[in-house]
């Protein structure tokens, strides 16, 4: 199919143009031919069934005039008009706090230090330089380290030989270090690089690996970071809210690809990854088993299940997804434009609000407490204004006004759960957050190739995003958890647990 977007000659864009404006003129036509009949046909059956045509031409023809003249954005535009823009000043150069300082002289060449006006012999002035900062970058390079193990005898006896400990080993007798196996842990999860093409990289830099190696280390450094993998979903457990979300996850395959599923479980200071064959209730009833606690989510109908199934679950809606059913809908029912500025209000009073992250004691206890007051005070009333404005509405049934309001409606009791828990945020954007790096990995590597690279995924995307809530180096956590690790077998060196500096 053509994408308008791809098209760069200026005659083929014309005749384009012509085609759309063609297709917008039959729909045109084809819409008042329906009205005319639609008129004519009140009140006998034939009506419904056109007047459902003539709904879903209206939204084919907004959906139509949205692609070619609307905005891509899901972001409104300001209801004052668009802002002045400011006139652009440039970002200027960033402090580097965290960059090594390597000073370099230069100084004039023998030939050059002869003054230009009386040919005599310039001297150094003092001290004085006159200095300038650049960065620059140091290649990565892969060095072959020969350790040579003392032996040692008694000089007495004779009988007794030591002989001095050599590195820690990921593999007994393996060949490759530690940091090795966390470098390709890293590139692979954290920065998406698919093997392979960590292979081809490697090579330019005179390192000779295939992925079957590369793959070894992650297989054998997983295993021994698992105890981490467990503890952070035992942690996740004991939040009082988390939020839930899943997106799909390929299982590569001799004779086809399965879709699987990636779920996430997220708080404030942890994020847990599991990918399963399965999109059903099962997962997180499975994964929840025991929780106690307040579960923000879609209106995916396998957490309504998990509801039901586990009494101490507390469900909470996201206003977001909310808000996205009338974004689609705008185009064809203007209507929807109220809605929207209603949830918009709403984002604005959060703005306003104290954030939970961090606190706890007495300062927790009072922004709890002005948040209640505030939303109370503030978001309640816009909410039953929104509630009030869909019930309303007259939308005829499979439009996209009705399922924008119906999936509301539906959810109304979990959208309103952030009233009455101050704890609760108003939508699950933070999981959907959390997502992004499983997402771009998928597209990097289209998946995994086994069942046992899905448990490999899920615990280096739940190690590493785990590790940036609480601002760790991923690379030096990897390596100071594993090292814990090989030194306590069975025990786990959690984020939050890192020796402070």
């Amino acid at each position: 199919m053509l994408r308008i977007d791809s098209i760069t000659d200026l005659e083929q864009l014309r005749q384009v143009a012509v085609l759309l404006q063609a297709e917008n003129d039959r729909l045109h036509k084809r819409l008042q031919e329906l009205a005319a009949q639609l008129s004519v046909l009140q009140g006998k059956p034939e009506a419904e069934v056109l007047q459902r045509e003539l709904c879903k031409l209206k939204e084919q023809l907004a959906a139509l005039q949205h692609r070619m003249f609307g905005r891509s954005s899901e972001k409104s535009p300001h209801a004052d008009g668009p802002k002045e823009k400011k006139p652009q000043v440039g970002h200027g150069p960033k402090a580097q706090p965290q960059l090594p300082v390597t000073e370099v002289r230069h100084e004039l060449g023998e030939s050059e230090q002869a003054c230009i006006v009386c040919t005599h012999r310039l001297t150094p002035l003092g001290e004085q330089t006159e200095d300038s900062e650049e960065i620059s970058v140091v290649q990565r390079q892969f060095v072959l380290l020969r350790h040579k193990r003392q032996k040692y005898r008694c000089g007495h006896c004779q009988s007794v030989v030591e002989t001095a400990p050599g590195p820690q080993k990921l593999i007994p007798q393996g060949r490759y270090s530690l940091e090795f196996a966390v470098e390709v842990a890293v590139q692979k999860y954290a920065y998406h690089l698919p093997l392979e093409r960590q292979v081809r990289m490697m090579r330019h830099e005179g390192l000779l690996v295939d992925s079957q190696t590369l793959w070894d280390q992650l297989n054998a450094l997983e295993h021994v970071l698992h105890p981490v993998y467990a503890g952070i979903h035992a942690h996740i457990l004991s939040a009082e809210v988390l939020h839930a979300d899943e997106t799909r996850w390929m299982l590569l395959q001799k004779g086809g690809s399965k879709p699987w599923q990636a779920w996430a479980l997220s708080t404030e200071d942890a994020v847990y990854y599991h990918i399963d064959p399965s999109r059903g209730a099962q997962v997180p009833i499975g994964l929840l088993t025991g929780y106690q606690g307040v579960v923000m989510a879609d209106g995916y109908v396998s957490y309504k299940s998990l509801a039901a199934a586990c009494p101490g679950v507390v469900l909470a809606h996201c206003m977001a997804h909310v808000r996205r059913k009338y974004v689609e809908a705008l185009a064809a029912y203007p209507q929807c434009q109220e809605a929207l500025d209603w949830i918009k209000e709403l984002y604005e009073v959060e703005r306003g609000l104290p954030s939970l992250r961090g606190l706890d004691g007495s300062q927790r206890e009072q922004a709890l407490l002005l948040r209640a007051q505030v939303r109370k005070k503030e978001s309640e009333p816009r909410m039953e204004a929104l509630l009030a404005w869909a019930k309303e509405q007259s939308a005829l049934p499979g439009s996209l006004l009705d399922k924008a309001i119906s999936y509301m409606l539906q959810l109304w009791p979990g959208l309103m759960r952030f009233i009455d828990d101050p704890r609760v945020p108003l939508d699950n954007n933070q999981v959907e957050r959390d997502l992004r790096g499983v997402v771009v990995g998928r597209k990097n590597h289209y998946g995994s190739k086994s069942l046992r690279g899905t448990q490999v995924a899920a615990t280096f995307y739940t190690l590493i995003e785990t590790a940036g809530r609480h601002g760790l180096d991923p690379r030096a956590y990897l390596l100071s958890a594993a090292r814990h690790a090989l030194d306590n077998p069975g025990s786990a060196r959690l984020p939050w647990q890192m020796p402070q500096p």
